[in-house]
């Protein structure tokens, strides 16, 4: 049987096509990073370098070639250094080695089960926490040999015996790790160039280099003849077997949170497929399981390398393969090489790996978002404890602090004379109790109180609080009236109906939402069935009560406000009396905003003071508007798919009343050529649309035959403006004054404003 189709099947299955140019170089580059790191990384946990390497390899065949992340590079991290080092503190390399693998079967147990998005609900300040004290322990040990000494077993102690180790003075080693630290700091922020090669491969190579040339007496890494060769085998543990489970847990959900995440922010990094993190888990399993059985170190996704490869213009999983085969090629042909690396100069590399993992610039996100405890309390833990601990403590601190934001309810007391308005927001639970109780009885008795709910659960203990304080409170001659604004848990809790879940604020959609739409919504059925079930009447009647219960409260100090100072409009509003047209909503104004006149057409009926009564009244709104009220301006705003408009050019037949008030439209209309005021890019429906938007400018010219309109354009203190709603895109344009085209409203927020001064009325169409 031939090979062709089952390889053809795997690389469909991997994603492996064929290589691309900048996969091959991407691959390389990552190479130079990989190799230093990996041995720097084998060094801190106390492994045999050759396990680093092991895990480089493995972790970019295996996971690369297997993992759900496209550009994400895995090998040893910085993140595990802490966990490895204990474990082989404990059980010995071999036994770490089997832990490694069984942490690699547990996470491809976890990939079949697909609950890989489940890591995403670890807080980032835990990680961030865990990492930062991962970085602070990697680097007060490293800095003992940075200083040719040995490190100590925990952090504090690391810092009590520095001063000790500083005063001995290991001159060769001090030389080459401190020369090691200053390149990797410096080594970005040289020219262009320059900064193209890898800072860690430069800062290895040119300080060996100088070891080599200058002939110091430095450590350095004891390597077998043959470095792949004679690996550690695998080995079961001797101890506990809950221990044992422990181990094996705490591998495999550090690599795995870890490698998720970091397939996460990697995804941010380029253009292609995004991660399927639950294939990614898998992948990573696979390479622990392999490294592990093969005497490597545990394998996960690594940030430092899966950035370098994305930025390097890595287009596939190809480069992450092949960054593997290079560092068992590199390997195999310059062991020699590897010898002559400074242990100092190792140390110094991760020296800056372990700061660089305090990411300082990102506390300013976590004390945004109030998560700076979290991230202080898992990052002394890892520091004192143990990472595990410290990881449990972060995650007992994240939870407390969701509870409490989940449970702490808001209330607000507003004393407004005539009644006392309470406003309660959050989940009522029964923590919640002592301190609405507390508010609560603040309310003097005898008066009449505004209760407004806004809530999505509330608990026996809560509702039984609230009950009891109505029931006394209306004792004493008040009065309260519950308003739900958000959901109806209180109405449900007073019929006794279960409330099992937190209820979503289905209220805060109903407006401005039609009716029918809305009872569509709840009841599943159709329109027509919609209107024979419940007539016009008694749904306006049930909107007013639904106004009443959630919306009325909420507006009565503004319009009690205005009760007491009267309107005063900036803007009067013409348009047309169609239903699907709501000025309020348009342009998202509230009472006392517009002063609004509606009538069939939006027409504007040429200014004669003998007219009769209905033409009258239109303007009587005008002049009331500019001479009473002084509104500064005046807009005329059509629609699409007007009635009127569209009567007006095919002469249906109207009851006589429409037709005598549509003839204010001829006039302007025989005047507009169809497409004349049509927007640049706009396609017109139909010839009606066109007619609309002529119809608009012409009512503009007919505010100018109003004295008081006439006189305010004339001296600047009012505007004409001409607006067109566009039904089906939801979209208004605004007529330009001086091209005489509608265009899109600009957003103010985006948009340069115009100069004081240089904003001219409308003139006269036609």
């Amino acid at each position: 049987m031939s090979l062709k189709q089952p390889l053809a099947a795997l690389r469909r299955r991997c994603g492996l096509g064929l290589p691309g140019r900048g996969d091959v170089l991407a691959s390389l580059v990552v190479l130079l990073v990989a190799v230093p790191l990996s041995l720097g990384i084998a060094v801190a946990t106390g492994a045999p370098l050759a396990a680093g390497l092991v895990a480089a390899v493995v972790g970019g065949v295996v996971a690369g070639g297997l993992g759900g992340s496209v550009v994400q590079v895995s090998g040893p991290a910085a993140g595990l250094v802490v966990v490895v080092a204990d474990l082989i503190a404990r059980y010995g390399w071999a036994a770490t080695c089997a832990i490694t693998a069984m942490a690699g079967a547990m996470q491809i147990l976890l990939g079949f089960c697909r609950i890989a998005r489940m890591a995403l609900a670890v807080s980032p300040a835990i990680v961030h926490g865990m990492l930062a004290g991962v970085g602070c322990v990697i680097a007060t040990a490293q800095i003992h040999i940075v200083l040719g000494g040995k490190p100590q077993s925990a952090l504090v102690s690391n810092i009590a015996q520095l001063p000790a180790q500083i005063a001995e003075h290991h001159k060769p080693d001090v030389l080459v790790g401190v020369a090691t630290i200053v390149l990797m700091l410096v080594w970005p922020r040289l020219p262009s160039p320059v900064r193209r090669v890898p800072a860690p491969l430069a800062a290895i190579v040119l300080v060996t280099a100088g070891a080599v040339v200058g002939r110091l007496d430095v450590e350095k890494p004891v390597l077998p003849g043959r470095l792949l060769a004679g690996q550690t085998l695998a080995r079961l543990p001797d101890g506990s077997v809950l221990g044992i489970a422990f181990a094996v847990i705490t591998v495999a959900m550090v690599a795995g949170v870890e490698s998720l995440l970091s397939a996460v922010a990697v995804d941010r990094l380029h253009r292609g497929k995004r991660a399927d993190l639950n294939r990614e888990l898998l992948g990573q399993g696979g390479a622990n399981v392999v490294s592990g059985l093969c005497g490597g170190l545990p394998v996960s996704g690594v940030i430092v390398r899966s950035t370098v490869n994305a930025t390097s213009g890595a287009t596939s999983r190809w480069s992450a393969v092949l960054h593997g085969v290079w560092v068992l090629v590199f390997v195999a042909a310059f062991a020699g090489l590897l010898r002559q690396i400074p242990l100092s100069a190792l140390a110094g590399l991760l020296v800056v790996v372990g700061l660089r993992l305090v990411d300082l610039g990102g506390l300013s996100h976590l004390h945004r978002h109030r998560e700076l405890p979290t991230y202080a309390v898992s990052l002394a833990g890892v520091i004192f404890l143990g990472l595990l601990e410290g990881v449990a403590l972060g995650i007992a601190v994240a939870v407390a602090t969701a509870l409490w934001r989940i449970t702490r309810v808001s209330i607000e007391l507003q004393d407004n004379d005539r009644y006392w308005h309470v406003t309660v927001h959050g989940s009522m639970i029964f923590l919640s109790v002592p301190r609405l109780a507390g508010e609560l009885g603040r309310i003097p008795p005898g008066h009449e109180v505004i209760l407004d709910l806004d809530v999505d659960f509330i608990d026996h203990a809560a509702f039984e609080a609230l009950r009891t304080w109505m029931h006394g409170y209306r004792q004493t001659g008040g009065q309260v009236q519950v308003n739900e604004v958000a959901g109806d848990v209180w109405s449900r809790a007073l019929t006794a109906a279960p409330v099992r879940h937190r209820q979503p604020p289905a209220s805060r959609h109903r407006w401005p939402l039609p009716w029918s739409h809305t009872q569509r919504q709840e009841a599943g059925i159709g329109r027509r069935a919609v209107a024979a079930a419940q007539g016009g009447e008694a749904r306006l009647l049930a909107g007013i009560a639904e106004f009443q219960r959630r919306r009325a409260s909420q507006l009565r100090p503004v319009l009690s406000e205005l009760a007491e100072d009267g309107q005063a409009p900036k803007v009067l509003f013409i348009t047309c009396a169609d239903a699907r047209v709501v000025p309020s909503l348009i342009t998202a104004s509230g009472p006392g905003d517009l002063f609004t006149i509606r009538n069939v057409g939006n027409l504007v009926p040429v200014h004669d003071p003998g007219r009769p009564a209905a033409e009258a009244a239109v303007g009587a709104g005008i002049e009331y508007g500019v001479d009473v009220l002084g509104v500064e301006t005046i807009v005329v705003c059509g629609h699409s798919r007007c009635g009127a408009v569209q009567a007006l050019a095919e002469s249906p037949s109207l009851p006589p009343q429409v037709v005598a008030w549509l003839r204010h439209g001829v006039e302007g209309l025989s005047r507009g050529e169809l497409g004349a005021h049509t927007p640049l890019g706009h396609t017109l429906d139909s010839s009606i649309e066109g007619l609309a938007l002529s119809n608009v400018a012409a009512q503009l010219a007919n505010l100018h035959t109003y004295p008081s309109v006439r006189a305010g354009v004339a001296t600047g203190r009012l505007r004409l403006v001409g607006m067109y709603f566009d039904l089906a895109t939801a979209q208004t344009l605004v007529l330009d004054p001086d091209t005489q085209m509608f265009r899109p409203v600009e957003d103010p927020c985006t948009s340069t404003p115009p100069a004081p001064g240089t904003g001219r009325a409308a003139r006269p169409a036609g």
